[in-house]
This record gives structure tokens, sequence and C-alpha cells, in this order.
């Protein structure tokens, strides 16, 4: 349906119709998960695929959380055994912080992304400066398989190197931008700076980190109109937003759960919890599993005619970790430094945002001090 408003019919199906038909696709998943992997089968040894019918019954299932994949992965190098084909089958193995790692699997847009582009007016033709990261992380390649979905021409910027970007952006002219919203603001105004006229890009995916409404309007300003993605290395799209801007659109091969943070029980619509994701994909089945993120579930249907679940967008997170430029920094992390300078009795990370610029300080305190 590249053709249409809609990205395909899985986007304005019946409600009901989408629930019966995820969760018989769960089923199947389940069993074909117990069978190839190693992790999942072992989680869910005494429950049956056949088990597992409706929400209520999903809410039964262990969860598995997103801020222990760094040990289990260390425990069972390289993928925790909860892949459903060998690392060596993947295409591509990433690193992301943590660190964790991820694969990507042949096929088109196997990570769901070009559903985020189309539904923010991405077109067979445009031109996307993509400034997410493609070294070591998988986000960049995740924008770049979207696009190609869609048959969007990439830039591949990548992060850093304003300058450079910027003069890309004078000379390619793309209409299109795919990043941070708060790297956009900068790359507008270090073009504005070096007289480049930035005014060819009208439209913005952007992701890993908030949207304020302040920097909202400040690109609409500009004549670009920037709408959110909700996404992650390990599950893919979550969530995005379409031109109508009222809650983000669950995706259409996963299923959400809001729930209580630290019980796994599920809370009623619109109160806020932590997301919970269990995905469908065949290669990387992640069931019940725990984002970090609090949400909560906006009632009703976008007045864009999408029928999907729509997310209030991000609250907070339910745990210790921060995401600073759109990269998570975890208390592990942190602990891993202090190992290096022993002398350092406590410390104190402080995140902050100056200018929509992420600012990171590192207060330590040395045992002579505490002293």
């Amino acid at each position: 349906m590249l053709d249409s408003e809609y990205y395909d019919e899985l986007e304005i199906r019946d409600p009901e119709e989408r629930e019966i038909l995820l969760f018989e696709a769960l089923g199947h998943h389940l069993r074909a998960t117990r069978e190839d992997s190693p992790y999942f089968d072992k989680l869910f040894r005494d429950i049956g695929p056949e088990d597992v019918k409706s929400r209520a019954d999903l809410a039964g299932l262990p969860i598995t959380r997103k801020s222990d994949l760094s040990a289990l992965q260390k425990k069972d190098p390289p993928l925790a055994g909860m892949t459903n084909i060998a690392p060596s089958n993947f295409i591509r193995l990433y690193q992301s912080p943590g660190p964790t790692y991820e694969g990507e699997a042949d096929g088109n847009d196997w990570w769901r992304l070009g559903r985020a582009l189309y539904a923010a007016g991405f077109r067979p033709g445009d031109i996307i400066h993509n400034t997410f990261s493609y070294h070591l992380t998988p986000a960049g390649m995740m924008i770049e398989v979207g696009a190609r979905a869609i048959g969007c021409t990439v830039v591949p910027a990548g992060t850093g190197q304003t300058e450079q970007q910027v003069q890309a952006i004078g000379h390619l002219r793309p209409n299109a931008y795919t990043g941070t919203p708060s790297f956009l603001k900068i790359l507008l105004n270090a073009a504005q700076g070096a007289g480049v006229d930035a005014g060819c890009i009208n439209k913005a995916v952007v992701s890993g980190e908030a949207l304020p409404d302040a920097l909202r309007q400040e690109f609409n300003a500009t004549g670009i109109l920037a709408l959110q993605a909700y996404a992650s290395a390990d599950l893919g799209l979550i969530a995005y937003e379409s031109k109508a801007m009222q809650g983000l659109i669950v995706d259409d091969r996963i299923i959400v759960e809001i729930v209580r943070p630290g019980s796994g029980e599920q809370v009623p619509d619109g109160d806020i919890g932590e997301v919970i994701v269990t995905s469908l994909n065949r290669e990387y089945p992640l069931i019940r599993f725990a984002t970090g993120d609090l949400s909560s579930v906006m009632p009703g249907q976008s007045p864009c005619g999408r029928t999907g679940m729509r997310l209030t967008g991000w609250k907070g997170r339910a745990d210790q970790a921060a995401k600073v430029k759109g990269m998570f920094v975890t208390p592990s992390q942190i602990a891993e430094v202090l190992k290096r300078h022993p002398k350092v009795a406590k410390a104190r990370l402080i995140i902050d945002q100056k200018d929509a610029k992420d600012e990171m300080t590192l207060l330590c305190e040395t045992m002579g001090e505490a002293g």
C-alpha cells in the first residue's frame, strides 16, 4: 500500500481481529522458540504454547529484563541463547552500550522502521540525512533498511563531524532527517552560522531521546515536521507518531503491556507503568521483555485512522539507567569506571540539558575527602 496514506492494511484492521491474530501467532511463535532457543526453552519449560491465548495468560509468563541482558550474555556468550538461529546465521552482529550484543537477520525491513518513516510522510524519492550511529550500534542501519523498504535514498551521515554534515546538507539537499532531536537543532544552528541553507529539510523522524514540545515548535517554525519513533536495538520499532500527533501507535508485530514496575502486574489503561514488549520476531524472539521505560496506554484510536494501541510517550525510567545523547548509561558502567580509580570513595552522575544538548558530569569524592 505504498501509494496509500497507510503503510499497509495491518495499520487499519479491526482491533479485535488484530488481538486474535496476534495471540494466534504468539502460540506458534512460542512453540518455535521453545524448540530453538535454549534460554526460552528453560524459562518456559512448564508452560505450553497452547496455554497463552490472551493478555491475562501472557501476564503469567516470567519477565526478561533488558537491564539483565548484559549479565546474561556474559554468562552464556554471545547472545545468551535467546535467539532462534545461530549467531553465525545473522548477517550482522552489533554492540550497544552496556555492553549488549544484537544480531540482524536477512529480510525486508527487519526492524520494521519503514512503518514509522512512512507515517511521518517519507516517500519514494526522498533523500534522508541519517545521523544515527553506524559504528558498532545498529541504529544507523535500523533506519537505513526501513528507508530502503520505502524507496528512499540515504545519506549515511552518522554522528559528529558537524561541519562536514552541514556541507553535505548544503550540497546534497536532503529533504528529510533522522536522528536525535538535539542533533537536528545543532545542525540547524551550525548551518545558520555557516551561511548554509538547510531549508531543504522539511520532515524528520527523531528518536533516542525525548522531544520537548518547545523544541518541536522550534522545528515547526523552520518548516520541519518532526515526529517521534520509539525503538530499541533488541526489539526494533515499538511505537511511532503519525501526523495526528496524538500518542505513539504500537507496531503491528509486537504485543505491548504496561505493568506495575517490579511486579509484572498489568495496570489499567491510563496508569503509568513499565513498558513490557513481546516481539514476534522469528530470529530474535523476546517474550515479555522489560524495557525499563515508563509510559501509559492512551484510550481510543488515533484520528489518523490507524487502529493500533497508543502510548502516551516516554514518561521516565523504571530503573536507574539514563539516556545521554541517545545512548544508555547504566550504574554498572559507572561502577566499571570507578574500579579504575580506587581512591574514589563516592560518585554521583548528574545529567542535565542546556540548549537541548545533553550534558553529563561525574562528581567524585576521594577517600581523603570522605575521611
